[in-house]
């Protein structure tokens, strides 16, 4: 059985979420649940963790890519000259725009604020981890691929809606009935960003299951990224 880590990320390691769970039938079982600090990274908490798993998904809640219009356009770009795109096309993903159209709910555009620190910041916890652990945690773009130890990119927010449950952060509300905690100390649960990891679990068993959209355009998606959300047939994105 693959354990689902999912980790809330941020800047600083006092902010940064981590839940452990795994599929129980039609429940997500939550094992473990807390916040890193200073003392603990999130990358040390997260490799004892996995230490004993054989297969597992890392469902990380921050942008992993960048949008493919945007590297293209600063590569070529001189100071004081105009862009050659849009400001839609430089700063929206196209699974921003996926998960908009499907939710409406839109994902902090990466290239435009400072979310970008944020997805730098897990890019290196995802590499941190990958050296911790000695594997290669490539990112996921399908449940049946066989890499044991994979990464994919979630946004709580937008697994709340896709359930039915209300668009607050840090909230469990209406998850009851899918989401066991209660081994987990309400206290902790208090804390935004450990309930927001929880979510960040449910995510990556909904991937798991097949239930979540996939990218239409893989090699797009590749390139900037793919938001995976519970879609309840395993979409495929248009």
């Amino acid at each position: 059985m693959a354990s689902l880590l999912g980790i809330d990320c941020a800047t600083q390691p006092g902010k940064v979420g981590l839940a452990l769970g795994e599929v129980d039938g039609e429940r997500v079982c939550i094992t473990r649940c807390r916040l890193a600090s200073r003392r603990e990274s999130p990358v040390e908490i997260a490799a004892a963790w996995l230490a004993d798993s054989a297969e597992a998904i890392v469902a990380l809640d921050a942008p992993l890519g960048w949008p493919k219009a945007l590297g293209a356009a600063l590569a070529s770009h001189e100071a004081g000259s105009p862009m050659a795109a849009s400001a839609d096309e430089l700063f929206r993903r196209a699974t921003d725009l996926h998960v908009m159209c499907r939710l409406g709910k839109r994902p902090l555009e990466v290239g435009a604020n400072l979310i970008w620190l944020t997805a730098v910041a897990a890019l290196e916890l995802l590499e941190s981890l990958r050296r911790r652990t000695g594997r290669p945690i490539p990112l996921a773009w399908a449940p049946e691929e066989r890499e044991p130890f994979r990464a994919i990119e979630v946004y709580p927010a937008a697994t709340r809606l896709a359930h039915g449950a209300r668009d607050v952060g840090g909230s469990l509300e209406g998850l009851e009935a899918i989401v066991d905690v209660h081994s987990i100390d309400r206290s902790v649960l208090d804390s935004l960003h450990a309930a927001d990891a929880v979510v960040c679990v449910l995510a990556a068993a909904d991937f798991l299951r097949g239930r979540a959209c996939r990218p239409h355009d893989l090699e797009l998606a590749r390139a900037e990224g793919w938001v995976w959300v519970a879609d309840g047939e395993g979409c495929t994105s248009h």
